[in-house]
Order: structure tokens, then sequence, then C-alpha cells
């Protein structure tokens, strides 16, 4: 019988047209590298036909078709053209399957709100339901697809996809970096360019303000994860310090004028201000620099012919006047920044950058007004006393400079628990910790610890040990363990779990390389800002058409680890905060971990790190896999998550001084990042000296990060990206 039409994949009846046979017979031969095999693709094409007739099916199906192309190649000893077919088979196979994947997703992302689709687990501060949030979405499942199916390797996507291992930013895998630390006074030195022109070095406290947002805002556009200002106090000093001069120079001639009656006493302070700068380098200054006032009391004296004493009032008079309005201009400068980063969108508008400063150990007078207007700022909330979700701020704690009273800045410490205690931010982080302290050194700011807010660590510096600095540093990827299953898996038995563990950290740090490897051949160009703009390490010798490989290697590869709780509730039927035996196999478990990065460090000579994973994405993930694997577990499964890295369960009754005491070890195991917090059920603005009291706590108990929590916190978004939106390791869950 004639073969009139045949029947496609999606049920459609089309026209049998024995030209296409041939067509991919001829692309099958030209794959096998075998020219001029037109005739024998009619001839086989016939052939294929004819067996269908023969068979008498009356609508044969394509696979059927395709089924039979195969078997005659393969009878007429063609078996390079067949395993070329078999291949194109297949890869058209995997096109089908992608594009019927994301047909379902983009019909999630159009149809469903992000709420019930769990879109909104996945980045806490994209607008996800809005038209850029929605498009961003399209393009994040499209590129997650991509390369699961053409750009991984076939064991990384499939352990990605099974839930072994969860890769963070998928979907900028061959694109980006993960997070980077600013130095943004090394920035605002001659100003910086944008996306369209130059922008000159700010010359005011709320110049220094916007700058810092549109550095942020920039810089978030050539990474997926977060930017963090690693010298806050010290990039806003000298915005205070300029501003102080200006308020300092204009209420000096307000008082000649009113006083002496000096019309032009604009241009007379303008003029004696410079001869001063040019001959003695020398400015007006909040402490009120006694050499300046020395000099120009002598200048006014004989420019006027007052006596000394005038001449002090009327400096006393600008001094007092300009700190005053200097004040008020930081706290304005604070208060515009906060707002801009809470509602200055980048990546086209459906997203404010993820954002962190770090401060708290800067003891000028410039350093210590900014830090206590961003504080008061950040207490007073937003418009609608709304607290600020961004930028995670962390206070730099440090003995000597602010911890006890008489210190310098203990009086900005105690201004920040308060803080805290009311508005969540700012978090700690301890410079005196023994795995922090090591890397200091008094006077050299970029040796100060920094942090990303979600606790991101970079000190370390395998590739070159005379920068082991957090400024210009950053992490380049993280892929997390999932450790229950391992447990379950390994069904109490130690040796089984281990091996399990060494597979996966094998898988790890292959696929860690894998993507430096894609990472390392972009070029400079790719980033016009991280490096263009010399934000990242050693990127301002690169050229435009530079591979940036060897600034790379400056920055962190990060194995990371979810849910030891219920790991170790899996392997010996107690978790660490339950069991001293327990805690003492979780140390050995983070221990192993910690020492197989630190080896690849030494034999790749790069910064391979272990981080206790801050992000709730995976632990929202792993567990709603391993429930449809494994059933419900009790302590194991049983919850629509699992801990996050180290952490004792939320839900597990213990005071707030154990639990310190108990996660404290792991943050010295982490150094690619880690973060404790402790969760209070009362109002704890209401009582900032036991605040305090718990802060002072981390800090003698060895911790590297910390935060404290308030019921006011609670929060269901499970954050995708290893940076949060809130800065908390773990965020209360439902």
């Amino acid at each position: 019988m004639s073969i009139k039409s045949i029947k496609k994949r999606d049920g459609r009846v089309v026209a049998f047209d024995q030209r296409k046979i041939s067509t991919a017979l001829l692309k099958a031969f030209d794959a096998a590298f075998q020219p001029d095999m037109a005739e024998t693709a009619d001839r086989l094409a016939a052939k294929v036909t004819s067996i269908l007739e023969v068979e008498g099916v009356e609508l044969p199906e394509v696979e059927h078709v395709q089924d039979l192309v195969e078997l005659v190649l393969m009878e007429e000893d063609y078996p390079e053209t067949a395993k070329a077919y078999i291949l194109y088979r297949s890869e058209r196979a995997r096109a089908r399957a992608l594009g019927e994947r994301l047909k379902k997703i983009y019909e999630d992302i159009t149809w469903r709100p992000a709420k019930s689709s769990g879109r909104e687990w996945e980045n806490a501060d994209i607008h996800n339901d809005t038209a850029m949030g929605s498009l961003l979405k399209y393009g994040s499942e499209s590129a997650k697809a991509y390369f699961q199916a053409y750009v991984l390797r076939p064991e990384f996507a499939a352990a990605h996809a099974a839930g072994d291992i969860h890769i963070h930013s998928l979907d900028f895998y061959t694109f980006a970096t993960s997070c980077s630390q600013i130095d943004i006074l090394k920035l605002f030195h001659n100003g910086f360019s944008g996306a369209l022109g130059h922008l000159r070095e700010p010359s005011d406290i709320a110049a220094y303000s916007a700058l810092t947002c549109i550095a942020l805002q920039s810089n978030q556009n050539d990474q997926h994860g977060g930017q963090s200002i690693a010298n806050f106090d010290y990039g806003m000093a000298e915005g205070v310090g300029k501003t102080f001069v200006r308020c300092y120079r204009e209420n000096l001639a307000r008082a000649l004028e009113l006083e002496l009656d000096d019309a032009r006493a604009d241009d007379s302070v303008k003029s004696l201000s410079a001869k001063i700068v040019m001959d003695n380098h020398l400015t007006p200054s909040l402490e009120g620099d006694r050499d300046y006032l020395t000099l120009e009391r002598a200048v006014l004296m004989a420019r006027y012919g007052i006596c000394e004493e005038r001449a002090v009032l009327l400096q006393s008079f600008a001094h007092l006047r300009a700190e005053a309005e200097t004040d008020r201009a930081t706290y304005q400068a604070m208060e515009a920044l906060l707002r801009n980063l809470n509602i200055v969108e980048s990546r086209g508008g459906g997203q404010v950058p993820f954002s962190s400063l770090n401060y708290g150990m800067d003891t000028s007078p410039e350093g210590r007004m900014a830090v206590r207007n961003l504080l008061l700022a950040t207490q007073a909330g937003l418009g609608d006393r709304e607290t600020p979700v961004f930028p995670a701020q962390i206070f730099r704690v440090k003995e000597g400079i602010n911890f006890d009273p008489g210190e310098p800045n203990y009086d900005l410490f105690q201004l920040a628990c308060r803080c805290s205690a009311e508005r969540l931010f700012p978090n700690f982080v301890f410079q005196d910790a023994p795995f922090n302290l090591p890397y200091y050194k008094p006077g050299h700011p970029e040796t100060e610890i920094a942090t990303m807010g979600c606790g991101i660590r970079v000190i370390s510096n395998i590739h070159d040990p005379s920068r082991e600095i957090p400024f210009q540093r950053g992490n380049l990827s993280s892929t997390s363990v999932n450790l229950p299953r391992l447990a379950i898996e390994a069904h109490g038995d130690l040796g089984a779990f281990y091996t399990g563990l060494d597979r996966m950290l094998d898988l790890c740090v292959a696929q860690l390389l894998e993507r430096f490897e894609i990472q390392g051949r972009r070029l400079a160009r790719n980033f016009p800002f991280l490096m263009g703009q010399g934000i990242w390490l050693d990127s301002e010798y690169l050229k435009p058409d530079d591979e940036v490989r060897e600034a790379l290697k400056h920055g962190t590869l990060s194995i990371g680890f979810v849910g030891l709780a219920e790991a170790l509730v899996a392997l010996v039927g107690k978790h660490h905060g339950e069991r001293a035996e327990s805690q003492a196999l979780g140390l050995e478990i983070i221990s192993h971990m910690q020492a197989r990065t630190d080896a690849e460090s030494e034999k790749r000579k790069l910064n391979f790190t272990l981080l206790g994973t801050p992000s709730a994405g995976p632990t929202c993930r792993f567990a709603e896999l391993d429930q449809e694997r494994y059933g419900i577990l009790p302590g194991i499964t049983d919850r629509a998550y699992y801990t996050d890295s180290f952490h004792i369960p939320i839900y597990f009754p213990i005071s707030a001084r154990k639990k310190i005491e108990l996660e404290a070890p792991y943050h010295a195991l982490t150094n690619g990042g880690h973060i404790s917090y402790v969760e209070l059920d009362g109002d704890p603005s209401q009582n900032p000296e036991a605040f305090e009291e718990l802060i002072r706590c981390m800090k003698e108990s060895g911790i590297g990060y910390g935060s404290i929590n308030c019921a006011a916190d609670r929060n269901s978004v499970c954050d995708e990206s290893v940076c949060g939106s809130r800065g908390h390791a773990e965020l209360a869950q439902p």
C-alpha cells in the first residue's frame, strides 16, 4: 500500500514526504564526513518507504520511521552514518524535551502568581509579578535549562537535577561571578565611569551617598550575587570632611560679612583658605585642626585688624554652625542612601541590588558621624517607618576600638545594638575571632575583616599570600552538598557516609573547576564595571580583550553544605543540639570537609573554601526532593526545609547562649563564610542591655559573624541567591 500520511510526535497528521527522509540521511552522511552521497540517500530513503509499505501500517509514526532509517543504515553497512544519525536523533530529543519543559515553565510564569507557583522563593528582592520580573524569570529558566542540557557535564547536570548537589545561580553559569567587596575609596578617587559617561570624584556627603548607590547598582549587573562596600565608614568620612570644609568656609564668610561688613567675604575666605592649603596642605576639620586654625587666625587678624579673641570667636561660630550643618547633611545623605537602595533597581528594572555595608572601626570624627547617622536613619525606618531590607549592614567589633566602655567607638557599638534590636540590622562581625585576627594589621583598613550580608567570607589568598585582604575580592561560585541525603543513604554506616561524602566532594571540586574555566575565559570587556572600573583586584591591568583568569584567581571557589542537623539525626538519631556525641560527630564531618577544601587549595593554588551555606533555596529544594524519594522520616524529612549549614534547628528549644556555644566551633571550620543567629521571642528593643550581652557572648565564644532575630523577621521566603535579601543565614520558617 502507498504511504500517504505520517503522524507527528505532537499528534498532528501531515502528508508523507520521502524527500524529508533523503534530506535527513544526507545530513547524516555529511556529519560522518561522507560527501557526495545524494544518490545513496535517495536510494536508502526509497528502501525505508518500501519497508513501510510492506508493513502495511496506514498511519506510521515519526519515531518508527526513524527507527527504520537506523536499521537500513546498519544493513547497508554504514555504521558511522548510523552513529551520526543516532546522535542527531538524541540531540533533537533533548531539544524537544527542553522545549516542552520551558513551555510548562513559561505557562507557569505567565499565568500564575509568583506566590502560588513558588517563584517568590528563589529571589526575595525580585518583583516576580511585574513585567520585568517575569521577563527576567523567562531568561533565567531558559538559561538554566540550556546549561543543564548542553553546557554542564552530564554527571554535574544529573547530580544537580536529582538534588545531590545544588549549583548556586545556575542561570548565570557562563556569564558572571558571584560577589565582590568594593573598595569605595579607590573607586571614588578621580571618579569612575558609568554606562554612558564619567562621574567626577564626589565633592560632598550627598554625592558620596548617591555615587555609592550607583556603584552598587552598576556592579550588580556584572555579577549574580551581592555587592558589599568593604570600607563604608572610611569612604564616607571623606565625604563628611569635604562637606564640613564647605560649610565652615560658608559660615566664616557669613560671620565676616555680618560682623566686619566685608561684602566680598566669600572671595576673601576662599583666597585665604586656598593659600593655607597650597602652602601648608591643611584644611578645616571636624576635630578642629589647631595648625590650620592658628594660620587662619593670623591671616584674619592681619587682614581685618582684629584682636585674637575676636578672631577666635569668629572661627568658633563658623565651626559650630558647620558641624551642625554637616551633621544634618550627613543624616539626609544616609537617609537617601537607605531609600535609594530599597527603590533603585538593576538588571533591567526587576531587582534591587544585593547590597551590604561594612563599618565600625574608623575612629575619625568624620567616620563616626557617618556611621552614627546611618544607624539613626536605619532606626527611624523608611517613609512609613518600614524596616529597610537593604543594605545588609555589618558592624565590625574590635577590642580597643568599640567593644568596651571608654573605647573611642563604644558609643557607636551601643547604638548599633539598639538599632539592631529594633531594625534587625546591623549584624556583627568579630575582628578578634581567632581566624580573623591573624590577618589584621592596625592602621591598614584593607586588612579588616569584611563580609557579605549573607556571610560570604574572603580573606586568605593562596594565589597571592602578600594580599590576604577582603578588599577587591569575592566569591566566584558556590556549590552545596545535600548532607541529609548522604546520611539517609548510609543507613547509619559512618563508613558508607564518608564514602558518599568524598564522592560528592570529588564531584563539587570538578564542577567548580569546570565553572572556573568558563569564567576564566571571559574577557575584561564582559565585565564593564567589575573589571573596567578596577573593582576586582588586578583588573586595572587588564585590557578589554584580555582574559580575566589571572585576576579571578584572587577569588574563592566554595563548597557549601545544607542540613548537618538532619544528617546527624539520620546517622545517630539526635542532632548536635540534643547530644554531645552528635556535636562531636558534626565537628568531625565538617572538619573532614574543611581538610578537603584546604588540600584542594594547596594542590591547585586556587582558593577553595568551605561555606556554611546561607541560602534558603537549596534547604527547601533538597527537602522537597528527599520527601518525594524517601517519604516522611521523623526529624529528617518531616518539614518543608532542611536546616541551614551547621545551625541548630530553629524549632529546637535551646537557650541563646547554648546555641552560640554549640555553633561557634563551626565558624573556625568554614573559612568560606558563616553566620550564626539567635532568635528571640520577645521584643529585644525593650532590653538593650540583654541584647548587647548576647553580642558580647558571640564575640567571647569565637563566633565570626552573628545576628539576632526576633519574631518580626519571620519570612517564608526561600532565597535562591547565596547573598540573600536579609543577610540572615536562616529565616524563621512557617
